[in-house]
């Protein structure tokens, strides 16, 4: 069995993470991070089965990973946050399967290096979900043949996220700019805003809305529309359930959904 621990614990995805490692034939829960409901089993706190494993606080998760033999660390939290587990984590040899957002290009930096000089596998993406790596690929597509059109891309999430633009709707952005040389983003547009050879990247924020990202390629009398859409973050959860397992059997290095799909 693979030993899987998971940070953040006690939120929403840590929770429908830990359910799923629960019905893997393939994994088991080792430990669980957080700061609220240390002490009580993780298990439990995500409304499911008792597993034994109290969740710990992150100033223990390297006893707490050693001891425990965690082979894969799952983080879904926050940019500072994961910048303190992700070399933790590589010291004590451990693989990652990372979904956090937001990163500042410095801290990318420290966190790939970390990677790399402990020698460990790590799974950085954006987005699990099967069906937004499609929507990349096909994105990308539609980019080779219309150089020529405006692009813009619109991103919802419920008004709990903390960064904007979504990781995915930069994703998005850098796969198009892969084809149309390098075009400059602009952030949402106010007062005297004419429109250049740019990538427009809007953010959304309200209510419960789990994700939706839609590309918007627009020429002269006609446009196009490519839309996704997480009707439930099990969708993100089963991705990354599907990438512990993955990392696990890779040499080490640093990969993306692309690596796991096999794209």
């Amino acid at each position: 069995m693979i030993k899987v621990a998971v940070t953040g614990a006690s939120g929403r995805m840590g929770g429908l993470i830990i359910g799923n490692i629960i019905n893997s034939d393939n994994l088991e829960l080792s430990a669980a991070f957080d700061i609220s409901n240390i002490g009580m089993d993780a298990g439990e706190v995500a409304h499911a089965k008792a597993q034994g494993v109290k969740i710990s606080p992150a100033e223990d998760m390297k006893d707490v990973l050693i001891s425990s033999g965690t082979d894969v660390l799952i983080d879904f939290t926050i940019a500072d946050a994961t910048f303190e587990n992700a070399p933790i984590a590589a010291e004590c040899g451990v693989n990652m399967v990372i979904g956090t957002t937001g990163f500042t290009s410095q801290q990318r930096d420290v966190i790939d290096a970390s990677i790399r000089d402990n020698n460990v596998a790590a799974v950085i993406s954006p987005n699990y979900a099967v069906g937004v790596n499609v929507f990349f690929r096909i994105v990308k597509e539609a980019a080779k043949y219309l150089t020529d059109y405006d692009v813009e891309i619109i991103e919802a999430h419920h008004n709990q996220k903390k960064d904007a633009p979504s990781g995915t709707a930069m994703g998005t952005a850098e796969v198009i700019n892969e084809v149309m040389n390098n075009r400059e983003y602009v952030f949402g547009r106010q007062g005297h805003a004419p429109r250049g050879k740019e990538i427009g990247i809007h953010a959304v924020r309200g209510g419960d809305i789990v994700g939706d990202h839609t590309v918007l390629f627009a020429g002269a009398g006609e446009r196009i529309e490519i839309k996704h859409q997480a009707h439930s973050r099990q969708a993100f959860a089963a991705g990354a359930v599907k990438a512990a397992e993955w990392v696990s059997s890779v040499n080490p290095g640093i990969y993306g959904m692309d690596d796991i799909l096999g794209f």
